[in-house]
Order: C-alpha cells, then sequence, then structure tokens
C-alpha cells in the first residue's frame, strides 16, 4: 500500500508541474504577442534556412519584411510581394510579370506576416523547455506541439528573449525529419515609413504583364492556412518551401512556399 501511494504521490505531482509549466509558457507567449500588438511598424531583415538529409536538401535565403498593421511589403528569392489591406500584388521582375489578387479579410485562416508573428495563440500545446545563454542574452524556448494530429508539423521550439519578450529564434521540426529555421539579422521599430511604402505603382512597371486574377485569397483560393502558417505564405516564391525561424529580435515565422 505505501508503495502504491508513492507511485500516486509522483504521478500527481508530475500532473501538477506539467500543468504549471504549460501556464507559464502561456504567460510568456502571452507577453510577446503584446509586445508584438504594441509596435506601429516593424521592419525584418531574415534569413532562412532549411535541411533535410533524405532529400539531400540544404537551402539558405535572405530576405526583408517591412508590416504594418495587416499591411506588408515582403521581398525574398527576387520576388515582392505587397499587401495594401485590400489586394495582393506579386511582383516578378524576372518574369515582368505582376498578378494582383484581393484578399478576403472574412477569412479566419486568412495569413498575412503580421498574425504570423503570433501564430502561436492558438491551435497548439504549450510546454516550458530549456533556457540558453546567447552572447549574453537570457533566451526561454517554449515547445509548441501542433493539436491538429494532421499537422505534418512534429514540433517548434519558440526562444523568447526573456528580457526584451521578442522571439529570438524558432526552430520547426517536421515529421518527414526536415528542419527548417529562421534568422532575424535586424529588427526594427516604429520606423519613419513613406505614405506610399505599402502602395503599388502600376506607372512603375511599364513593360510588365499584370494578371489580375478575380479570385479572393482566403480557402479554397490561394493556399494559405494558419494550420499550415509557414507552408503558404510565400507561395510563388521557391519550390518546395520556406519557413520562418527568428533571432535578434522580433521574430517570424517559418515560411513555406509551394
Amino acid at each position: 500500500m505505501k508503495r502504491f501511494l508513492q507511485i500516486i504521490a509522483i504521478l500527481f505531482l508530475s500532473f501538477n508541474l506539467q500543468a504549471q509549466n504549460s501556464q507559464k509558457a502561456k504567460a510568456l507567449l502571452d507577453e510577446v504577442s503584446a509586445k508584438v500588438k504594441s509596435y506601429s511598424n516593424i521592419s525584418i531583415d531574415f534569413k532562412y534556412a532549411t535541411t533535410n538529409t533524405k532529400d539531400n536538401l540544404n537551402q539558405e535565403s535572405k530576405g526583408t519584411v517591412v508590416m504594418q498593421g495587416n499591411k506588408y511589403v515582403l521581398n525574398f528569392m527576387g520576388v515582392t510581394k505587397i499587401f495594401d489591406g485590400k489586394k495582393i500584388y506579386n511582383i516578378v521582375p524576372e518574369d515582368e510579370e505582376i498578378s494582383i489578387s484581393k484578399f478576403d479579410e472574412s477569412k479566419d485562416d486568412s495569413v498575412t506576416p503580421s498574425k504570423m508573428l503570433t501564430f502561436f495563440n492558438s491551435g497548439y500545446k504549450y510546454s516550458w523547455d530549456i533556457t540558453q545563454n546567447v552572447r549574453g542574452r537570457k533566451i526561454q524556448y517554449i515547445k509548441l506541439v501542433p493539436t491538429n494530429s494532421k499537422d505534418d508539423r512534429k514540433e517548434i521550439l519558440l526562444g523568447i528573449d526573456v528580457n526584451t519578450k521578442h522571439i529570438y529564434n524558432l526552430l520547426e521540426l517536421r515529421k518527414d525529419g526536415s528542419k527548417t529555421t529562421i534568422t532575424v539579422n535586424s529588427f526594427k521599430t516604429n520606423q519613419p515609413l513613406s505614405k506610399n511604402q505599402f502602395t503599388f505603382a502600376e506607372s512603375k512597371y511599364p513593360n510588365y504583364y499584370i494578371n489580375k486574377l478575380d479570385w479572393s485569397i482566403g480557402e479554397n483560393s490561394w493556399p494559405i492556412h494558419f494550420n499550415n502558417f509557414f507552408t503558404d505564405v510565400f507561395n510563388g516564391f521557391c519550390d518546395p518551401f520556406f519557413y520562418f525561424y527568428f533571432t535578434n529580435g522580433l521574430a517570424f515565422y517559418s515560411w513555406t512556399g509551394g
């Protein structure tokens, strides 16, 4: 009986500690969300890397993104993507082609870079993970496990600067063994922006073919879904994909293009 009671006590203690760790993780993530939302605009220079030993894949690239509310200008792999709050403009200089599509904000799963800064608010189980000292910065890792069993992501490790409450980095591990990281080389906030920062000027592209699409970005159109949050944001940029991993300030996302 004594042995039985000891086992019950250990199980109860373990369950209690897990609950406390989950609450601590959620509280820290809430602080990160509040910090992100406090900025009037965010400018990020990032590097992404993805590896998959099975497919002998090892890719790296750099990009930039400027965000203000839901508006953004994203430059990645030679393509510029502009969202002015109503439409998405994909500009491909190599092909001298521009595609324009409407954005349907009524779709709850429509993704923008700004939303991806707080992607962790739903759809995940949280747990307190390791703490690391990175060049004098205390980085606390939170493990995120998707609640959807059909999700092809195994887990995400989100590194958060304990002092600034900014995401330092993000590591995404997928069930197929691939790994993606995003590193933020520069993270700036509340910068002076041009009033035309998020305005598409057709006159700048006199020789470009412009394809005006009549469908809206949402669940049944451009493949952007929160349950694969980084899988689709950069659709059209590269194949097979690209994700996000932050360091140095606010982090970001893991993105993939199909």
